[in-house]
């Protein structure tokens, strides 16, 4: 994670040829031109139809300590070329070490969906400065985005149930499971084992115990009423040690002797097995001895789509702890966000707007300093149109797909519309209060109640209509074509 306490520097949390090019721009006297950047993303993980955009308090954290320290400028210094000599002048060092933060970011709020191509933040602001926070932007929001996307799935096909995320044992590092709680949280999970993600970031924290509790004492009947004398407001009773029946009946019996007490049987928890029949098994058994509120909890190696399928099997499981396959984002594990370059300020104070081209259509890049326009009506949100805020759109707009000109929607007066990206910084001065992850958890859910069904759908999603606003869709068609001509 980054570091939250700031005793060690995070500026050199970049990759070297982000140094590279900056010392370029400063050699070129091209470090302070004015220069936009857009984020964005070109295609949904896990197959689906939308993303959650997620990172962004990590993101002005970050900001918010962006600075030089000697220990940086150092060892920055004892880099060297192939010639052995140093990379950088000294000159150089000492500029990165007078350097401030001074870039405008505008970005998407936390927990709003978003969609590909279409900026999830924009930075503008010296483009040396602007470059060196390509790799970290992107690192921050990424993951983050990845996972907390991975976790509205399973709550899309469980919004009834608890969703608990198991899964800081397996996670990419400690980095990787405090920012994995997190995200995971957001996008709708109920609480973490993550103690230390409970602590950071005020996420309810749950857990049950292991095998190894069971198998330390002479018998299953023993180490539950163990643990249940000393845990009695907090009794789950994993149940799948030797014979999951048996262990069932075991812990019925333990939850008859807890009521004796005051307390009851909170849960049992299955890690194995056919997990629809034993769950099944086991609601009939907790019924019939009076334990109807007594919540059934699996785990083992869950994701969205074993969940969808044991619910159409008819499982009688309430409770799901998540590990693995969410906190790795095991069956995609990268976003695939990109930091494109989009416009540069001339000498005579005009922008010259610039474009990636490639032979890959879904690989050109798109000019402008955009912003994205959410239409929306009484049913949810209807479509999103990226616009060039140097050439606004007019009351009546007109929205084309950059990939398919023949697929083109006018909006009028009629539609209502908000703008997406909002002010975060300001010449490097923070400028936007950000809500507590609660907010932002329930932001998820609010924006996905927006959403048409086929859109969210696991298998086959319907797209979600974006494209770009007319006068935009002809510049970035004039830019291609003028630069095929020129190769």
């Amino acid at each position: 994670m980054i570091n939250p306490t700031h005793e060690i520097s995070d500026s050199l949390l970049t990759d070297l040829y982000q140094f590279t090019m900056a010392y370029g721009y400063w050699k070129a006297g091209k470090a302070e031109q004015e220069a936009v950047f857009n984020l964005y993303f070109r295609k949904h993980p896990f197959g689906g139809g939308f993303t959650i955009a997620c990172g962004l308090s990590s993101v002005i954290e970050y900001l918010n300590s962006y600075t030089f320290q000697d220990s940086d400028l150092d060892y920055l210094g004892t880099l060297t070329g192939s010639d052995g000599q140093p990379l950088f002048d000294k000159d150089f060092l000492v500029y990165l070490q007078n350097m401030s933060f001074q870039c405008d970011i505008e970005a998407v709020p936390e927990g709003t969906v978003v969609f590909p191509n279409e900026p999830m933040l924009r930075i503008r602001g010296p483009i040396l400065q602007c470059q060196l926070l390509e790799t970290p932007l992107l690192n921050l929001l990424n993951f983050e985005s990845l996972v907390a996307t991975k976790a509205a799935r399973m709550r899309l096909v469980a919004p009834q149930d608890s969703l608990l995320e198991f899964g800081l044992r397996r996670a990419q590092g400690p980095d990787g499971g405090m920012t994995a709680s997190r995200a995971a949280y957001v996008g709708g999970f109920d609480a973490t084992s993550n103690v230390s993600a409970g602590k950071r970031y005020g996420i309810p924290v749950k857990g049950t115990h292991a095998h190894s509790w069971v198998m330390s004492f002479d018998s299953e009947l023993e180490a539950f009423q163990t643990y249940a004398q000393y845990l009695p407001a907090n009794t789950t009773l994993l149940v799948d040690t030797y014979n999951t029946i048996q262990g069932i009946k075991h812990a019925i019996l333990v939850g008859n002797e807890l009521r004796k007490r005051g307390h009851d049987l909170a849960g049992i928890r299955l890690d194995s097995g056919d997990l629809a029949y034993l769950s099944i098994e086991a609601r009939q058994l907790l019924d019939a001895a009076g334990f109807d509120q007594t919540a059934i909890v699996a785990s083992n190696d869950l994701d969205e789509y074993i969940i969808q399928s044991l619910k159409l099997q008819g499982a009688k499981i309430n409770v799901w702890g998540v590990g693995t396959k969410l906190v790795t984002a095991f069956d995609q594990p990268a976003l695939g966000g990109v930091f494109k370059l989009a416009a540069i300020r001339q000498p005579d104070g005009s922008w010259y707007y610039t474009l990636k081209l490639s032979e890959q259509t879904l690989k050109i890049s798109t000019p402008g300093i955009q912003q994205v326009r959410r239409y929306f009506d009484a049913n949810g949100f209807v479509a999103d149109m990226i616009y060039n805020q140097e050439n606004m759109p007019e009351s009546s707009a007109t929205m084309i797909d950059p990939y398919d000109f023949t697929r083109q929607r006018q909006f009028d007066s009629s539609f209502a519309w908000e703008d997406l990206l909002q002010p975060i910084f300001k010449q490097g001065i923070p400028c936007y209060t950000s809500p507590s992850i609660h907010e932002v958890r329930a932001r998820v859910q609010q924006q996905l109640a927006n959403l048409h069904p086929g859109i969210k759908r696991l298998v086959n999603p319907h797209t979600y209509p974006v494209g770009l606003e007319a006068k935009l869709f002809d510049l970035k068609t004039e830019l291609i074509l003028k630069l095929r001509e020129a190769k």
